[in-house]
């Protein structure tokens, strides 16, 4: 299985660090975040990576060279003309993904001791079109999912704005689940995509849950950090040694 780090966005929440240098490659406890997550897939026998690159490429492209991927064979895709976001930065890696069943996605400024092997196992038993890992906690937006763990929607908990099919449910069965960037996903995402150019895999979702099986992987009660502001680097230090 291969997977793909998103590691292309500007990282505006981690300034000043951001002014010079890639999100992907701020450091908790003398290991990038990068390097991190190349090795937690590592742990989870995936050794295949796709990296987008857009906000100071060259670092993270150096950085993958000087360090031998850290033991993974690492594929860049290159978004130095136009950032994608994460939808289009999948698109765009195309290529390096369209043959494989399902791969791994996941953002680069997260880092969690989720059991990835579990989540993996258990989407290719149900076989949906993605898997996304969620858990109970505070965040100002959230997934919406049925009591069958399937993908109806999308709420921001401040506004109150939603999307989705909710009214085809039962609101008492809704579950509220925020989103921890990682996702596997069928490569038949690629047949049944009808965006183009710059959006989010969460419009992607959105504009197909109605009729495609998305589902939700818990995983409540495993250590997850977003490192995505420079105090949540302190807090992460504590988390991961």
């Amino acid at each position: 299985m291969r997977a793909m780090i998103f590691a292309a966005g500007l990282g505006t929440r981690l300034k000043p660090f951001t002014d010079h240098h890639p999100k992907a490659l701020a450091m908790v406890n003398d290991k990038s975040l990068l390097e991190r997550n190349v090795l937690y897939l590592q742990n989870h026998h995936i050794f295949e990576v796709i990296v987008n690159v857009h906000h100071f490429a060259d670092q993270i492209i150096e950085a993958i060279t000087i360090n031998n991927g850290w033991g993974s064979n690492i594929i860049i895709s290159d978004e130095t003309d136009a950032v994608l976001e994460t939808g289009g930065g999948l698109m765009k890696a195309k290529s390096y993904l369209e043959n494989e069943g399902s791969f791994v996605v996941m953002n680069a400024d997260i880092l969690t001791d989720m059991p990835l092997s579990s989540m993996i196992a258990i989407h290719k038993k149900n076989k949906p079109l993605a898997t996304l890992a969620v858990s109970d906690r505070e965040s100002s937006r959230c997934l919406l999912f049925d009591d069958r763990d399937r993908m109806v929607g999308w709420r921001n908990r401040i506004t109150g704005d939603q999307k989705g099919f909710l009214n085809e449910n039962s609101e008492e069965k809704i579950k509220e689940k925020s989103f921890s960037g990682i996702h596997i996903i069928s490569n038949d995402i690629f047949n049944k995509n009808r965006f183009e150019g710059k959006f989010s895999m969460i419009d992607v979702y959105l504009d197909l849950c109605s009729t495609n099986y998305i589902q939700a992987y818990d995983h409540t009660g495993s250590l997850f950090i977003d490192v995505g502001k420079p105090e949540s680097v302190a807090m992460a230090e504590k988390l991961f040694q």
